[in-house]
């Protein structure tokens, strides 16, 4: 019976500590990118996010000047999904985990048939 009740606890436990969980805000970083033959061009990032529930809204870009609309975006316990599309209808997927007041992750951009990856790693913005 004791194990059964440490259960429900723990269950109850962990859907609360994912519900306080909010990535409203503006983030900043950086955002390195890999070409095809393996040059690394680094960048900066901003997000601009806004959470209702799982959902995820907002838009993407390196700053203010350029963004581009989250077109789906959600958040499962720590891990964040987006899509979007730039200005050049090239497709960009981000996996991303929140952590320590910080979301990181992999971004994969593809447009005709070429594809770039690269890695973010942003900080709330005060």
């Amino acid at each position: 019976m004791k194990t059964l009740v440490c259960l429900l606890l723990l269950g109850v436990l962990a859907l609360y500590a994912t519900a306080d969980v909010d990535v409203t805000g503006k983030w900043s970083g950086s955002f390195n990118i890999t070409a095809p033959n393996g040059d690394l061009k680094e960048s900066t990032a901003l997000l601009v996010l806004k959470q209702n529930g799982a959902e995820i809204t907002g838009s993407v870009g390196p700053n203010e000047e350029q963004r581009f609309a989250i077109q789906k975006g959600k958040i499962e316990g720590n891990k964040i999904t987006l899509e979007a599309q730039d200005d050049n209808s090239r497709s960009i997927k981000f996996d991303l985990v929140f952590a320590n007041d910080r979301i990181k992750g992999d971004v994969n951009m593809s447009a005709d048939g070429e594809s770039r990856k690269a890695k973010l790693d942003v900080g709330r913005m005060k």
